[in-house]
């Protein structure tokens, strides 16, 4: 009897090999490279961030409809995540791009950078999802608690500058640092979100917000 198993498939084709999703099929030879559960792994947050970019929200994306858009079955995804907003936190996570300070780096220019979507391995869906995804965690308690672990990383790395500006005396000492960093990261998550003023260019925002906010927190040079 030849044995069977699962395949999984890369995200966007939604089939196996013989063009069912989920079914059992004869296992072909496993070819040399990434092991299929790396693929399996990646079809699955493809699957998320591709179906949250084109407009499926939240509560109307499940395992099922993400298993059959990776082209797994439903047991492997709750292999790797206990439900539905562990995944969709996951997949929102691999958007986010890591931006350590640089020491070398003036106050001012480390808060550009970390305000400022520069990377050029930036996903492109970012701009569709974060828009889409904000509204969902602000009415879904657990979401919101798991998508403070990923902003947190950046609010932490803001607080961090303004502290060294502060012992550096670049910055004044009576600031309160997670005041600033809400005002930094508040006026650039609307406009991006909302687009609230439409004269106002994205590219130059982070600056435009972080020189605004020096001349009122900077320490004055003589």
């Amino acid at each position: 009897m030849t044995n069977v198993s699962t395949v999984d498939v890369k995200a966007g084709t939604g089939a196996g090999a013989d063009g069912i999703v989920g079914t059992d099929v004869t296992e072909a030879p496993r070819a040399v490279g990434r092991p299929r559960s790396t693929r399996a792994h990646e079809a699955i947050i493809d699957a998320v961030l591709d179906m949250l970019a084109e407009g499926t929200s939240v509560g109307e994306l499940s395992i099922e409809a993400v298993a059959g858009r990776a082209g797994v079955g439903k047991a492997t995804i709750y292999r790797r995540w206990s439900g539905k907003n562990d995944l969709i936190l996951e997949a929102i996570r691999t958007l986010k791009v890591p931006q350590p300070v640089n020491e070398e780096l003036s106050v001012r220019d480390n808060l550009v950078q970390l305000l400022s979507v520069v990377s050029v391995s930036v996903d492109p869906r970012a701009a569709q999802v974060f828009p889409c995804i904000v509204p969902e965690v602000l009415r879904n308690p657990e979401l919101w608690g798991l998508y403070q672990q990923i902003v947190e990383p950046r609010r932490a790395r803001i607080r961090e500058v303004l502290e060294r500006g502060i012992s550096a005396g670049d910055v004044r000492p009576d600031v309160d640092p997670e005041m600033v960093a809400l005002m930094l990261t508040g006026p650039v998550m609307l406009q991006r979100m909302l687009k609230w003023s439409p004269t106002i260019e994205d590219e130059t925002l982070p600056a435009r917000v972080v020189d605004t906010l020096l001349q009122g927190i900077g320490v004055p040079q003589n």
